[in-house]
């Protein structure tokens, strides 16, 4: 079968982010999305109201279950919402229930595109430091990088959680400006391995990072580098970016929800 992407993620009803962001990517990129469902939000594609998080064990079943059942070569997690299930993910590298050197892209997330909180950012920064060790790609926003790293610099941020532990992280300046193009930088091992700029886009969307992370994971689990998997993401974003639904298109300020159906990715190998 295709290869196996197993996420830990919550669901968004509005459809925009969340598991339902994981399985549309991960399927563009050729692989199969199987998924441990974190939490479940109440949002719509413009605002974050609530969220009620699966409990440890829980999470951990769905994903023991399926980890017993398909090939998994990869494992992405995004909202975990809770201590407890940043510490459950975290024991199954360290107990060996999830194989070691299974390729891991972490988007640790402490606060929605729409701007609700989904969860104390203190002890969730605290958890997610344990997990870092672990990752294989960690792919922050900027609030999250330099929450996570202690540092407002984005590159000192990048190099000093590389030094942490984590073996590469995606740094992306979009949350940092409100015009101009937006930078990315790979960092692998602490040295800057690659950098893209991408054309901004009017608007603001819901979403684009949990499809970025995702499309990574998903390539990564078709066999691609990691450079490679970066590069071919930064061309399906900006295609699902500028082909994105507009759920209330007479308020300009208004999210716009990525479409990740009507693209096609140029082979970077």
């Amino acid at each position: 079968m295709r290869p196996v992407v197993l996420c830990f993620s919550g669901l968004d009803p509005s459809g925009g982010a969340g598991l339902q962001a994981d399985i549309e990517a991960i399927g563009q990129a050729g692989a199969h999305a199987a998924i441990a469902c974190t939490a479940i939000t109440v949002q719509s594609s413009q605002r974050v109201f609530s969220f009620q998080a699966c409990d440890a064990d829980l999470v951990k079943a769905q994903a023991i279950a399926v980890l017993d059942d398909l090939p998994v070569s990869v494992i992405k997690s995004g909202m975990l919402g809770t201590t407890d299930n940043i510490a459950m993910l975290t024991d199954m590298f360290a107990q060996g229930l999830i194989t070691q050197g299974t390729p891991f892209v972490l988007d640790p997330v402490l606060v929605a595109n729409s701007g609700g909180s989904l969860g104390d950012e203190r002890t969730l920064v605290a958890a997610f430091r344990k997990l870092l060790p672990y990752a294989t790609l960690l792919t922050p926003n900027t609030h999250e990088l330099r929450a996570l790293s202690g540092e407002q610099d984005l590159h000192t941020g990048a190099q000093k959680l590389c030094a942490q532990g984590t073996q590469a992280v995606l740094v992306k300046t979009s949350h940092d400006f409100d015009s101009g193009d937006i930078e990315q930088y790979l960092y692998l091992q602490g040295e800057m391995v690659y950098k893209s700029t991408l054309a901004r886009l009017p608007g603001e969307f819901h979403g684009s990072g949990c499809s970025l992370a995702s499309f990574i994971a998903g390539r990564l689990a078709e066999g691609d580098k990691l450079i490679e998997a970066v590069k071919a993401a930064d061309q399906w974003i900006g295609q699902t970016l500028s082909k994105a639904d507009a759920p209330h298109p007479d308020d300009a300020s208004a999210q716009l929800i990525p479409n990740r159906f009507i693209t096609n990715v140029v082979d970077t190998k």
